[in-house]
């Protein structure tokens, strides 16, 4: 009989260093000494494999002298599907060993099919130009994606089966270049973020300070590693702070959720998870009258349950702990927080056990007017508090003259700190654009100062605007939610130019019913709320489900939306048909 697989403890006698290394692979040889790692699990939570830090950096070794013998030193970039397994985390750590510059690259969703996903490939690989791409060996789509980039291909099999001598390593420095992290291209094409050791770690650092990390603490995740929260605050943060952590993948988690909960449960310790909103909220809604909640979850020990990566919604929030409370869980164990990969990760970060904090705010504010307009009643927005700076981080309000504006003033969030990316790779005119001269950083999102903590109200990007006044998609998706059938994620506003060149908003509704009247009676319910919440007229289009794009990180992509539907390659249901 087969004994089971232990985990890695939670604890260790290894001192705790809170990421004060010069560089990743000085952290990764200090955790190496005790007895923590990784653990993988597979889509029913049990224990596959038991990955102990020590092993970690031996594989990674191996890697360094094999990516050296191919002539990939110092500068030389690998590029690297970043399936939720621990031949990447061995590969994106040889690779900083040989001093080349990993690049995790996302795996496929279930959107788009093969094509898509070769094409999004396609553009990452023709901006980062990298020397190899290593990827799993079933994932020949990959193969295809680099043979047709004229990108040298790999799977990672393959590549661990080379022999290769050992030779010294190169120095690495901290001002060296440890990897560029592609962001999920959600509102504009993809830009690679260049980061350094010392910034990595700079934001490490704060993430743990701010984190309050200590012994007794586990990290739990189904984050995918190509996207910043993933791959800086869930595998990165628990090397360089030595921290015991398990893993979903993140198509397991989609397709059992609570599986995740089950992880945290298990946990006879402090547990430390974050997640988007759309996870907490699918784990809300999966719970049927069947389960069990009382006796399947003990969750009173989620010390952190972050949240972060979209706008954080109060009415989701609270959904899960109406479902959740008699299974332990505590609404002061929320963590919001703000972030974004041109930070390395953290920005700002609730203070743990403050929980969720809301302001309700004037939908004229959000619109650029002034308080106590009445041109109609007045209706109000509930905005989330998303903490304090971290340690490092400065963050500055800006109106639209570029200008500091003052407390509880709505404008654009810029930041700056020793966290900040050193620029988009290749591409001056873009880093331009977001970074100034004094390296302030302009996050393209909107937000106000209140008493010391950030709240952000949405992207400048996507704003609507109509008759001089701005509206911000997230309402009018919201208000679409509202009606019985739909949820996040089933609905995408933007604004269209009509054929007399006006601006107004159009909202794709996906619609999972067939019949004729019912459509009808759909279309002018979502038409009716739109204008009671925003007042505005909107052109409503129903699309088949799955029919929205999304980003590799999954989140709703309003910009590729707009672009589809303009072109024509979204289907709209006729309204006749």
């Amino acid at each position: 009989m087969t004994a089971l697989l232990q985990p890695t403890p939670t604890d260790d006698d290894l001192a705790r260093r809170y990421a004060d290394f010069a560089t990743m692979t000085e952290a990764l040889d200090y955790v190496a000494r005790g007895h923590r790692g990784m653990n993988f699990h597979d889509a029913r939570a049990t224990l596959v494999r038991v990955y102990p830090y020590a092993e970690l950096r031996a594989e990674a070794l191996s890697h360094a002298h094999r990516f050296l013998a191919r002539g990939l030193g110092p500068g030389a970039r690998v590029a690297l599907i970043a399936e939720t397994a621990p031949e990447f985390v061995a590969l994106f750590f040889g690779a900083l060993y040989a001093g080349a510059w990993p690049i995790p690259l996302p795996l496929p969703t279930s959107f788009g099919g093969r094509d898509a996903y070769i094409e999004q490939l396609k553009v990452q690989l023709n901006s980062a130009e990298p020397d190899l791409l290593l990827y799993p060996a079933e994932l020949v789509m990959a193969g295809a994606a680099a043979e047709a980039s004229g990108v040298a291909g790999l799977d990672w099999e393959t590549f661990a089966g080379e022999t290769a001598p050992a030779v010294e390593l190169p120095e690495t420095r901290p001002d060296d270049i440890a990897y560029l992290q592609y962001s999920s291209g959600s509102t504009r094409f993809p830009h690679g973020v260049v980061i350094t050791h010392q910034q990595l770690l700079s934001n490490l650092a704060a993430h743990s300070h701010a984190m309050h990390i200590g012994d007794g603490d586990r990290g739990i995740s189904w984050l995918p590693f190509y996207h910043d929260m993933g791959l800086v605050g869930c595998m990165l943060s628990m090397v360089a702070n030595q921290v015991s952590v398990d893993y979903l993948k993140t198509e397991d988690f989609a397709r059992r959720p609570l599986a995740w909960l089950d992880l945290i449960t298990r946990n006879q310790q402090n547990s430390m998870s974050y997640s988007p909103t759309f996870g907490y909220d699918i784990c809300a809604r999966r719970v049927s009258s069947q389960t069990d909640v009382v006796n399947r979850f003990d969750l009173s020990r989620w010390r952190v349950a972050g949240n972060g990566a979209d706008m954080i919604r109060p009415d989701v929030m609270q959904a899960f702990v109406d479902t959740f409370a008699q299974a332990g869980f505590k609404a002061s164990s929320f963590v919001p927080s703000y972030g974004l990969a041109e930070a390395t990760l953290a920005v700002t970060v609730m203070p743990p056990g403050e929980g969720i904090v809301i302001e309700m705010v004037e939908e004229t504010l959000l619109a650029g007017g002034t308080p106590g307009e009445r041109d109609r009643p007045q209706r109000y927005r509930a905005v989330v508090n998303c903490g304090k700076p971290v340690r490092g981080m400065d963050v500055a309000i800006r109106g639209d003259d570029g200008s500091p504006i003052g407390e509880r003033e709505i404008g654009r969030v810029f930041c700056r700190g020793t966290s900040v990316m050193v620029g988009y790779f290749r591409d001056e005119e873009a880093t331009a654009a977001c970074l100034d001269v004094e390296n302030w950083l302009d996050t393209g999102d909107m937000g106000y100062i209140s008493n010391g903590y950030l709240y952000i109200v949405g992207r400048a990007k996507d704003m609507i605007i109509i008759n001089g006044k701005n509206h911000w998609p997230q309402d009018i998706e919201w208000a679409v939610e509202q009606l019985p059938g739909f949820k996040a994620g089933d609905i995408a506003a933007f604004s269209i130019t009509t054929p007399g060149g006006e601006e107004t908003p159009a909202v794709l509704v996906q619609c999972r019913t067939s019949d004729l009247d019912e459509r009808g009676r759909l279309r002018e319910a979502i038409r009716e709320r739109v204008r009671a919440i925003t007042g505005i007229n909107c052109v409503v289009e129903l699309v088949p489900p799955r029919s929205l794009p999304r980003t590799s990180s999954g989140k709703l992509s309003r910009a590729k939306a707009r672009n589809l539907y303009l072109s024509g390659e979204i289907q709209t249901y006729d309204i006749a048909a």
